[in-house]
């Protein structure tokens, strides 16, 4: 049984992955799904969103006689991402309290 994956724990997810250097669409997707099960449909939305965003840009670079889009985590997606490390802290800290019998 898994649980269901969520728009902001997907940009999470994504701007996570990127933190720790350039991916590439399918090598992100990948290691996406290593992490979660969450489909190849859901990860290109996320990536045109935070490019939206600004929180990535990106940058094409020849592979094979094709051009591979490579993405990037910005400063401000930096931030977001930061925003995201401390609400997934508390949100921990809650579910963890409640499922020990604290607070409901």
């Amino acid at each position: 049984m898994g649980f269901q994956v969520g728009g902001n724990v997907l940009d999470f997810l994504v701007l996570a992955v990127l933190r720790n250097g350039d991916q590439y669409g399918y090598s992100l997707t990948q290691k996406a799904q290593e992490l979660l099960d969450v489909s190849e449909s859901a990860i290109y939305p996320a990536l045109r969103r935070l490019k939206k965003q600004e929180y990535l840009s990106t940058y094409d670079m020849p592979y094979k006689g094709r051009n591979r889009r490579y993405y990037k985590i910005t400063p401000a997606g930096e931030d977001a991402l930061f925003e995201h490390i401390q609400s997934w802290e508390r949100y921990k800290m809650d579910m963890d309290n409640l499922l020990q019998g604290g607070k409901e």
